[in-house]
């Protein structure tokens, strides 16, 4: 019973953790404005690789990710960490950026306008998974104790591929109703949200440097000496 409510904790993390980051609402004028002048059908192609190539690239620094910490000898704490700074980066940035107008233009959308095929670059990469979300999804290998843990992480990468895909879908009404004010707002709540879950990394990996063995022998040792 422990391990299936363990299972379905890993999910909604995942979820949690993810959705605020990639922010398919924020992201609608930004996907428009990369897709524009393409048919209806041809946009939805562009979302719907967009999608699988994301949960492609995320699925492969979850299980990539101790092969990546063994080689460069990264410890979780450390990990949690970097991963808690960077996350906490792009949370504050959100938060004191300032208003965005959805009518300017600016070299990065022109150029993937200009591109042919955008679902891997820009809209996979880094739109949708960007580094916050490879740090975050690098960072829930730590949390993960067998497969059935790792399974339930995928299941949480392809709800938040699926919850983006439909949002997106309907980016052109969401924008609609939405419209400038809106879209600048929720962008600063998901700001504050992404801060939250980046200090939380940090405070995380400060617990766990505090709480190693070999610190506390280390700390009762020195103390023992004087």
């Amino acid at each position: 019973m422990l391990s299936v409510s363990h299972f379905w904790q890993l999910i909604l993390g995942t979820v949690i953790a993810l959705l605020p980051l990639i922010n398919p609402l924020a992201s609608a004028p930004t996907f428009l404005a990369i897709t524009e002048g393409d048919s209806h059908e041809r946009r939805m192609q562009q979302l719907r690789m967009a999608c699988v190539y994301t949960v492609a690239i995320l699925v492969s620094f979850l299980l990539g990710g101790t092969f990546i910490m063994k080689f460069f000898g990264l410890s979780i704490p450390g990990l949690r960490i970097a991963g808690g700074l960077l996350v906490s980066g792009i949370g504050s940035g959100m938060l004191l950026a300032p208003p965005r107008d959805l009518e300017s233009e600016d070299p990065a959308r022109a150029a993937a306008r200009a591109k042919r095929d955008v679902s891997f670059s820009p809209l996979a990469m880094p739109m949708m998974s960007g580094p916050g979300s490879i740090a975050v999804t690098i960072g829930f290998t730590s949390l993960s104790t067998g497969w059935v843990d790792y399974v339930a992480i995928i299941v949480g990468i392809l709800v938040v591929a699926a919850i983006t895909y439909f949002v997106l879908r309907l980016s052109e009404q969401i924008v609609g109703v939405i419209g400038v004010n809106g879209m600048n707002a929720l962008s600063k709540v998901m700001g504050f949200i992404i801060l939250c879950i980046g200090i939380q990394f940090v405070v995380n990996g400060v617990l766990g440097i505090v709480q190693d063995p070999a610190v506390i022998h280390a700390i009762r040792d020195a103390a023992l000496a004087k």
